[in-house]
């Protein structure tokens, strides 16, 4: 019971007790030098960092509502058009969808399989499921894989070299001849507009990448420039893709895919005009194709249809940004973060100067001292 009791007693007088800090100063160069270089560290974090590049005193919105709206201009004259004849192509035709949207598509190149009508013919010999020696080859009512139609059941001669399956289907069969250039290479000259407006839910603040001017004629005019016309929204295909590191000539004959991005940065503590967009642009793939017909019936009532296999420039917009405005809340905790870094540093030259000093046991008797009374003197009880 003795024992226990002692062992009570110190530890109720271990819990009574109080602990006080002791400022020692030391003369020791290297600490005070780790110590400042710490410090130093610390502040150029707080303000270059923090303050200054992640703008830690702002709250931020990261998700605005975007609104898109495109629009093609320019015209071209096709003088060969695999059976279509001389044909003047304009925004009606070479862009898709007629609407605008936030994904688009410039033709720059076609193959056209004219006046098509449902019936019986030799399939192409480029299908390697159409070959065939005999009638056997070609069994009634399979489709041809990778080819236009079914099979009847007969092999036919094809040309003078190639015999294929005659199949059921839009006959002839589908032209595959591809120009050996883009037959719309004038499109490289066209104007795509990008119109594009961004709205912060939580500041409830939103902005237009298009000028406000009182000039009419300004957008007839302009063409987008990053350095001399950064506010005009109206680009010019041939710059595009050269900024996605291509070539109009090599991409536009078999198609491609470019991202346009447009990034928004907005510092809500400046002037609002100060919010303007950056666009960059990148090449998302090389070859990019898609087929469709227009129908009609002639005199006789046989339906027929001009087949087109369309070779263009997809463009696909997307839109990102931030808004940013000075808050009581972000900027505390910043200034918190702050001064416990400060006091981070303090404890690691506490560590350096306690445990791996020369020195060390020297600076751990002044720094932790037991305080008792004079003797004869006893602490009151409470």
């Amino acid at each position: 019971m003795t024992g226990a009791a002692a062992a009570a007693g110190g530890l109720c007088g271990g819990l009574l007790d109080y602990k006080t800090a002791k400022f020692a100063l030391t003369r020791n160069r290297r600490v005070g030098l780790l110590h400042r270089l710490l410090q130093l560290g610390v502040l150029g974090y707080l303000l270059g960092w923090v303050l200054l590049v992640r703008k830690g005193y702002q709250e931020t919105d990261a998700a605005p509502r975007a609104a898109v709206v495109t629009k093609l201009k320019g015209a071209a004259v096709v003088a060969e058009a695999g059976g279509a004849g001389r044909r003047l192509w304009d925004a009606a035709d070479y862009g898709r969808p007629p609407q605008g949207e936030n994904v688009l598509m410039l033709v720059t190149n076609f193959i056209a399989t004219a006046k098509q009508a449902q019936g019986t013919c030799a399939e192409s010999p480029s299908v390697l499921d159409a070959m065939c020696t005999e009638d056997a080859d070609c069994p009634a009512g399979n489709p041809v894989v990778g080819g236009n139609g079914i099979k009847t059941g007969k092999c036919v001669m094809f040309n003078a070299t190639h015999s294929t399956c005659e199949i059921y289907g839009w006959c002839p069969v589908e032209n595959n001849t591809l120009p050996r250039k883009p037959l719309l290479a004038e499109a490289e000259n066209f104007t795509l507009f990008i119109k594009n407006t961004v709205h912060f839910t939580k500041f409830n603040f939103s902005k237009c990448n298009t000028l406000q001017t009182s000039d009419p004629t300004y957008f007839k005019r302009c063409t987008y420039d990053p350095f001399f016309n950064p506010f005009c929204p109206i680009f010019r295909v041939r710059d595009m893709v050269e900024a996605a590191g291509e070539t109009f000539g090599d991409l536009a004959l078999l198609g491609g895919s470019i991202g346009v991005r447009i990034e928004w940065d907005c510092d809500l503590d400046r002037p609002h005009a100060q919010c303007q967009p950056q666009y960059s642009f990148s090449l998302q793939d090389r070859r990019y194709n898609f087929r469709t017909a227009s129908y009609y019936w002639d005199s006789q009532r046989q339906l027929y249809r001009n087949l087109l296999k369309l070779y263009g420039i997809r463009f696909d917009i997307s839109v990102h940004g931030q808004a940013g405005k000075f808050s009581v809340i972000p900027a505390a905790v910043s200034l918190g973060t702050g001064i416990a870094f400060f006091g981070a540093a303090t404890v690691i030259c506490d560590l350096v100067l306690l445990y791996l000093d020369a020195k060390a046991d020297f600076y751990w008797k002044e720094k932790f001292e037991e305080a008792k009374p004079p003797k004869g003197k006893t602490e009151p009880t409470a």
